[in-house]
């Protein structure tokens, strides 16, 4: 984190703001000349509504005493506090508004293009005495029964503590509100405001853990109560599981390292607490994270498991029926042939022609008779042997 100056005697930083900042206009003795016209000068054009500053304060010892309107007014409040601190909220700025920052607060053009382009790792940068910090907060819809992701860029530096936000988590004003608060904290200086909205990005994960715990709960009912459409919802969740843990472990690293540079950067030793608290939730969330991938992938088994078992019995059903079937054929079929036999002698026996063997024999018809009931009784034995009947 960056060195704050001893408050006790002139702020460092204000001799260097001084160097790479523009002075402000001389005053000047107007030339003599005529009388200044006595007619009011026509007032000057409104400044357009910079809707991207939500909130812009300038802070001395944790207390604020400026709420300036415009960014311009900021950087003239802060130049004449050279102990005071500038903690600045945007939402989806302009690059005109970045570049503008930039110019005053001499940020690094790589970590303002990252802040411009959004869609960025959570990450910890340090550009000389300035840190970038990248965060991934996240909050649970209930309605949607989805978890929300937004970008969130900070930008720490001696004196000032700039937020650029990408959507529309985490409640940053209720972030102000409780350091303002408690002006002894905030008074440690741009580090606890960082710090506050760590704890607030960190602390917005419970939710979000709670929700997906219950997700998984009615998960795991659908997939024993053989919901088709379970298979869908695991996808999803695994997917915003995916993107949670990419939120979440690299802040277990990002928080290790600043912890790493408490003695380089004599960080306060009541906020060293805070951030190793900070530190060991978001521990305890990516590990319920991982936790919460591992049981997906699970669930995802045993669901396939059980549509694959699903299959084979409906399959296997299919096929005993069909074998009901075909053995309700085969016994139609004999009973058809055996029927067919006397109807073919009786068909032939039965033309109309004048010349015909037999057809003036008295043993003719007994012979058809016993020739139709040889026949049949051959294949109702052959048929039976077979298992057709």
């Amino acid at each position: 984190m960056p060195e704050r100056p001893d408050r006790r005697r002139p702020s460092p930083s204000a001799a260097k703001r001084a160097g790479w900042r523009r002075p402000a206009a001389p005053a000047t003795t107007p030339p003599a000349g005529p009388p200044a016209d006595p007619r009011p000068a026509p007032a000057a054009p409104a400044p357009p509504d910079h809707r991207s500053v939500i909130d812009s304060a300038v802070y001395r010892d944790g207390c604020r005493i400026a709420s300036p309107a415009t960014l311009a007014e900021t950087f003239r409040q802060l130049r004449e506090e050279p102990d005071g601190m500038a903690w600045i909220g945007l939402h989806r700025p302009t690059e005109g508004e970045l570049h503008s920052l930039a110019a005053e607060f001499n940020l690094h053009e790589l970590a303002v293009e990252d802040a411009l382009e959004a869609h960025q790792r959570p990450k910890l940068e340090r550009y000389g005495d300035t840190l970038f910090v990248v965060l991934r907060a996240a909050r649970y819809l209930d309605a949607q029964e989805e978890v929300d992701f937004a970008e969130l860029h900070i930008f720490v530096g001696p004196d000032f503590l700039i937020t650029v936000r990408h959507g529309g988590a985490p409640d940053l004003s209720a972030v102000r509100r409780r350091m303002e608060g408690n002006p002894e904290l905030l008074s440690l200086g741009p580090e606890a405001a960082l710090y506050a909205i760590l704890d607030a990005v960190v602390d917005g994960y419970a939710p979000v853990v709670e929700g997906v715990q219950t997700d998984i709960d009615e998960i795991e009912t659908e997939v024993f109560r053989g919901d088709p459409a379970v298979s869908r919802r695991i996808y999803e969740l695994s997917r915003e599981m995916v993107e949670f843990q990419r939120s979440t472990r690299p802040l277990v690293g990002m928080l290790h390292g600043l912890m790493a540079g408490f003695a380089k950067y004599g960080t306060d030793e009541e906020l060293q607490r805070y951030l190793r608290d900070v530190a060991d939730h978001v521990t305890h969330t990516s590990e319920r994270v991982d936790g919460f991938r591992q049981a997906l992938t699970e669930i995802l088994t045993v669901n396939a498991t059980l549509v694959s078992q699903q299959q084979n019995a409906e399959m296997r059903a299919l096929a005993e029926a069909g074998f009901e079937q075909n053995e309700e054929i085969k016994k139609i079929s004999a009973w058809a042939a055996i029927l067919f036999a006397p109807t073919l002698v009786g068909t032939i026996y039965g033309m109309n022609f004048e010349v015909m063997p037999e057809l003036h024999w008295a043993g003719g018809y007994p012979f058809a008779i016993l020739l139709m009931a040889v026949v049949c009784v051959s294949l109702y034995v052959i048929f039976k042997k077979r298992d057709w009947l």
